[in-house]
C-alpha cells in the first residue's frame, strides 16, 4: 500500500524565500558533540514497545555522554501536531512534520530518536530522504499484534475492537512492516534493556558513537 497522498517538496514555498546558510556548519556541531548525528526512526505497532525501548536507548546514550533527543508520538501530538487526527491523511502529515523536525536535530549534531507507529513505508522513506545517506536508521520494534493487543497499555485495542476508535493501526488501518530495517529488534523473550542494548551496540559498531 502506498501513502494516501504524496507531498511535493516546496509546494508552498515562495520563490522569494531563500535558504540561509549559517556560519556554524553541521560538521562543526557534530565535532563539538564528538558523535555522528543520526535519526533513529523507531517504528512498530501500538503497544510494541517503541517509546519504552527508545527511552531506554536514550538513557544508555546519556550514560555514554552522548547528546540525544527523543521525539515521542504522544508528546508531539500535545503541541506541534495537536491539530491532526488519525485519518490516513493526518497520519501522513504527522510523519512529514516529524521528519522535518528530525532533520533539524540532525543538522544540530544531535542523535534524534523518533517513536511513532508511522505505518506507511512511503512516509518512512520520505523521512529518510530528508537527510544524508547514513543519517537515518530505521529501527523496527517487531512485536506480534497479538502480544501488543494483550498488553494494550492504554486500552486502545479494546476500544478499536469495540468500534469506539476508527482507523486504528493493526485493526482497521494497515501497518506496513519495514522490508529491510537497519536495526531489527524482535522483542519476544528480551527485556527492555536488552532491546535497547541491541540498538546501542549497532550505533557503536557503525561508528555513530
Amino acid at each position: 500500500m502506498n501513502s494516501p497522498y504524496e507531498h511535493k517538496a516546496n509546494d508552498s514555498v515562495s520563490e522569494d524565500v531563500v535558504w540561509h546558510n549559517a556560519t556554524v556548519s553541521h560538521q562543526d556541531r557534530s565535532d563539538l558533540k564528538a558523535q555522528k548525528p543520526v535519526v533513529l526512526w523507531f517504528t512498530g505497532l501500538s503497544g510494541s514497545g517503541k517509546s519504552t525501548v527508545a527511552n531506554a536507548v536514550e538513557s544508555q546514550l546519556l550514560s555514554l555522554g552522548k547528546h540525544s533527543y527523543l521525539l515521542d508520538g504522544d508528546n508531539i501530538r500535545h503541541g506541534l501536531n495537536k491539530d491532526l487526527g488519525f485519518s490516513d491523511h493526518d497520519r501522513v502529515e504527522n510523519i512529514r512534520r516529524i521528519g522535518e523536525v528530525a532533520k533539524l536535530f540532525v543538522d544540530s549534531g544531535t542523535i534524534v530518536l523518533t517513536a511513532f507507529i508511522s505505518p506507511f513505508i512511503a512516509d518512512r522513506e520520505q523521512a529518510r530522504a530528508l537527510v544524508e545517506k547514513g543519517q537515518f536508521l530505521e529501527v523496527f520494534i517487531d512485536t506480534p499484534l497479538e502480544v501488543c493487543e494483550q498488553r494494550d497499555p492504554k486500552g486502545l485495542y479494546k476500544k478499536a475492537r469495540a468500534g469506539e476508535i476508527k482507523n486504528f493501526t493493526g485493526i482497521d488501518s494497515s501497518y506496513e512492516a519495514p522490508l529491510s530495517p537497519e536495526i531489527h529488534v524482535e522483542t519476544a523473550g528480551k527485556s527492555v534493556e536488552e532491546c535497547a542494548g541491541l540498538v546501542v551496540s549497532q550505533l557503536k559498531e557503525h561508528g555513530y558513537i
